[in-house]
């Protein structure tokens, strides 16, 4: 149904180095930033203390003053752009953040995003009024943005072939252990007597901000990257003798050499056109970069992670419980994610992919089935212990099936795939589709659960089916191959190979 290849690489490219492991950690953190902010702000907007001098409307609703149903009591756009701004930020820095990390290398942007990113954090945890709070949570798009950009690029181009799927996983990683910690510390800052809380929640932000800053400034940035921006022979194998270990560079360099000399052609080819990507020997790759992000965010993951204290009060929990369920589910995610470390370059991409996508669809129409059957239409109802506990572990295994499948690959398989000559342009379209999708998820959720009530459930379970036919039919397996072969990877796919022109498919590959 779908193929893959293998090729075997250079000795000196497989090498798992100190510097490989630290460099990926570093810019792995930049999803750490993302992380902590998805999971902060779904927290303090179920604080009092943040809702009562913010959104007071919102304040109302929920302390019962003014009567609302269960499914609409949180229902305010101004509330849902507090969140969904970062986004927005996110999306529209992305052409800009693309240029940066094409011209002047994956380092200095992910540089630019976490000091941008420091300036946010600082506005919303001095905020006095609604446009401090928005202006802050901008410019963290604007951090977050720069850095979603140059950092899958990192660490695909630093990674040796047989294990970039590994050292990949650790930005989704990441992310999850920014989402967990920020649960915890929405958990602690609850009880904070005072009503400052939230500004300590919000004023956090800046710590993996920091890391990203201060342990970028002494990464070396990729050979890949140096030779596309012209630097000479000796200062790159001087750095991938550096980041392999190994004085015995040669092979590896004249293949990266080789790359880049076939970027350089199919560039001036197009007279430098950015819009060259849209070629029809680029449709495989494009097709994925459109719709992996597009279909990462209909899973609903979002409004699970975005929402979640939110969500389980709306099941019933009180202000410290649904926090807690929180930091449960998070710890799922964390926890899923690292068994998407160990095993997707031992099993590959599709596995994972087509397993994830049962899990999640099964658990989505469950638990849609239980609100219904609980909340009916007029989502007026009292919820036991026990049932909204069982919603719970649902939610918890739908978490899980993400996090161990679309999660990581939806950051590590559009990052892979595309040649040097557009994989800047590729991964700004990745990510720009990534952020659209997240702003519109996250600003018309509550307004969706207000007007489709528990059919939204059912309405992401469809997209999960229709995401998991996508992938068992039109992704061939990534796993194992380098990056600078990758292309030849569509030109033995049943349906892709139309598109890939004959000159694409010379090298002779093995099919896995």
């Amino acid at each position: 149904m779908a193929g893959g290849a293998a090729v075997v690489s250079s000795s000196s490219s497989s090498s798992m180095t100190a510097l490989v492991i630290f460099a990926s950690l570093v810019a792995a953190c930049g999803g750490l930033m993302l992380g902590y902010d998805i999971g902060i702000s779904g927290g303090v907007t179920a604080m009092s203390s943040f809702l009562q001098p913010f959104f007071p409307d919102v304040y109302r609703k929920e302390q019962g003053i003014v009567s609302s149903n269960q499914y609409c009591k949180f229902d305010s756009h101004k509330l849902t752009f507090f969140t969904s701004s970062l986004y927005l930020a996110a999306l529209l820095v992305q052409w800009p953040a693309s240029y940066s990390t094409s011209k002047h290398g994956r380092k200095l942007s992910i540089i630019i995003g976490a000091v941008i990113f420091l300036l946010g954090a600082a506005f919303n945890a001095a905020a006095i009024h609604v446009a401090m709070l928005y202006i802050g949570r901008l410019l963290l798009g604007l951090g977050v943005g720069f850095v979603i950009q140059a950092a899958p690029l990192y660490l695909s181009e630093m990674a040796p072939s047989k294990s970039r799927g590994s050292l990949n996983t650790i930005f989704q990683l990441m992310i999850t252990i920014g989402i967990l910690l920020a649960n915890l510390v929405n958990y602690a800052t609850n009880k904070i007597q005072g009503g400052w809380g939230w500004r300590l929640s919000l004023g956090l932000a800046a710590l993996p901000a920091a890391i990203v800053l201060l342990g970028s400034i002494s990464l070396p940035d990729t050979p890949n990257s140096m030779i596309q921006r012209g630097a000479s022979e000796e200062d790159v194998k001087k750095n991938l003798q550096r980041i392999r270990g190994t004085d015995d560079v040669h092979e590896e360099y004249q293949d990266l050499c080789d790359a880049c000399a076939n970027a350089t052609k199919a560039a001036n080819n197009n007279n430098n056109n950015k819009l060259a990507i849209f070629q029809r020997k680029y449709v495989p790759q494009m097709v994925m970069t459109f719709l992996i992000p597009f279909f990462q965010q209909l899973t609903g993951i979002n409004v699970i992670m975005f929402y979640a204290p939110v969500l389980f009060q709306t099941l019933g929990f009180g202000n410290d419980a649904s926090l807690m369920s929180a930091v449960i589910t998070g710890l799922v995610n964390v926890a899923a994610t690292g068994v998407a470390f160990l095993v997707v370059d031992r099993y590959g991409r599709r596995p994972l992919f087509l397993e994830g996508g049962l899990q999640m669809l099964l658990s989505q129409v469950i638990i849609g089935s239980l609100i219904w059957k609980v909340f009916g239409v007029a989502g007026v109802a009292s919820v036991s212990k026990g049932y909204a506990y069982g919603i719970v572990a649902l939610i918890c295994v739908y978490v899980a099936g993400f996090a161990w499948s679309w999660g990581p690959l939806g950051w590590l398989v559009p990052s892979e795939i595309f040649p040097l000559e557009i994989r800047s342009t590729g991964q700004g379209i990745n990510a720009t589709i990534n952020m659209l999708m997240t702003f519109v998820i996250g600003q018309v959720f509550l307004s969706l659960l207000c007007a489709t009530k528990f059919g939204l459930f059912f309405i992401f379970a469809f997209f999960v089916l229709s995401m998991t036919l996508f992938v068992a039919f039109f992704l061939p397996e990534t796993k194992g191959i380098p990056i600078e072969d990758m292309s030849k990877v569509w030109s033995q796919h049943w349906f892709w190979r139309r598109f890939v022109p004959s000159e694409d498919s010379t090298r002779r590959v093995e099919m896995v």
